[in-house]
């Protein structure tokens, strides 16, 4: 149940209970009211009765009736016991008894009109109860829609936020002193560190790596200049290593800043797959099924297929295979398959994600989906008997 719904169903509860708790309330105080006037009228009769045949010795003038046969047995009782009394009988008369020697004498009055008050009162209590409800509830469907809605305006932006847009902001929200304000002061306010650290990462990554860039080109030309052997090759495989790592890590910066905008153009997306598969390293078998023309960035593609191929040469097994349908190019290996973290959340930068996908610093993954994602790619990675990464380029 929604918010909004449990709020509306929560104010309609108490609404009815306060409303049917008072219905009872002036319902019993009307009862009582309206039987306390006719039992005192009935008393008041019988005493007259009974101080006018103390007088003159006669009832007949004073409505009383000695030993009424529709007289209840409870009262008739009582008076036998030289008790005066009174009681609300069957139907609608109020009686009122006392003794005169053995015999009861009695009055009875009509009850009636105080009954069709009390009823009428009672109908006028429950249309009030009902139309009280009804007031009540609309208020509070309109009072939980205008949180409702300030909730999922919050929710939405927190969405986007968790998606990557950390410039997304929820602003105000209401009174300042409102709940909700506060949280949306508080996620805007999470928003904006998250950023300001996500933002000196970047920057100390993408320093790091051009202060790195100038040393080891250096040290690859010293390595370059060693002897032949054994250690040399060790050593320049290892430069070699180093220096492809601080490129991936300069493009990943460059990525998260935005620096390079794509260069969107429309090409045969057959003729490009093929070149870009004949280009990497490894040999992969390309299979295209239908020719269309996409709008891409050409360099920008070939980067997203070589790491594509590169990821799946390294950590699976061949046969890998590249599929052209329509504008769906499709990478696929024989090995483990993708790790389920990486199929949770996503490809993470200096993480593989299991020891059997090999060894690696992650980056790889990063840059295809951050090229994807700047060229408007929809890339998709799942797992069919190996790992298989999927992209849906726009057709232009």
């Amino acid at each position: 149940m929604t918010l909004r719904r449990q709020i509306a169903a929560t104010v309609a509860l108490v609404s009815f209970l306060v409303a049917v708790t008072l219905g009872l309330l002036v319902h019993r105080a009307s009862v009582n009211q309206h039987v306390d006037l006719a039992r005192r009228s009935a008393m008041t009769a019988l005493d007259s009765a009974l101080t006018g045949y103390a007088r003159g010795g006669e009832l007949a003038d004073w409505g009383a009736v000695p030993d009424d046969p529709a007289l209840p047995p409870e009262l008739r009782q009582l008076a036998r016991h030289g008790r005066h009394g009174s009681m609300l009988g069957p139907g609608t008369v109020m009686w009122a008894a006392a003794p005169i020697g053995d015999t009861v004498v009695s009055v009875r009055l009509d009850y009636g009109q105080d009954a069709k008050a009390i009823a009428q009162l009672d109908r006028t209590i429950l249309v009030s109860a009902a139309l009280a409800v009804a007031v009540t509830v609309l208020a509070g469907v309109l009072a939980a829609d205008r949180i409702s809605s300030r909730l999922r305006t919050a929710a939405r932006t927190a969405r986007r936020i968790a998606q990557g847009d950390l410039a997304a902001r929820i602003g105000p929200l209401g009174r300042p002193r409102d709940e909700v304000a506060e949280l949306a002061a508080a996620v805007d306010s999470m928003s904006a560190v998250l950023s300001a650290k996500l933002a000196s990462e970047q920057r100390f990554t993408a320093d790091v790596a051009h202060e790195l860039r100038t040393p080891l080109t250096g040290l690859l030309t010293a390595a370059e200049l060693l002897p032949p052997g054994r250690p040399t090759e060790l050593v320049r495989g290892r430069v070699r290593v180093l220096c492809s790592l601080t490129e991936d890590l300069l493009e990943v910066s460059r990525l998260d800043a935005g620096a390079d905008q794509p260069e969107l153009a429309p090409v045969a997306l057959g003729p490009v797959v093929r070149r870009a598969v004949a280009a990497a390293p490894g040999e992969a078998e390309v299979t295209v099924s239908q020719h269309v023309t996409v709008s891409t960035d050409v360099r920008r593609l070939d980067r997203i297929l070589a790491n594509l191929l590169a990821n799946a040469h390294r950590h699976g097994r061949a046969p890998v295979r590249v599929e052209v349908t329509g504008a769906t190019v499709t990478v696929r290996d024989h090995g483990p398959g993708f790790p389920e973290a990486i199929l949770r959340e996503g490809p993470q930068r200096f993480r593989t994600g299991a020891r059997e996908r090999g060894h690696g610093h992650g980056l790889g993954l990063t840059i295809a989906r951050g090229h994807a994602e700047a060229l408007g790619i929809t890339l998709r990675l799942g797992n069919d008997r190996g790992a298989v990464a999927e992209l849906t380029l726009p057709v232009g």
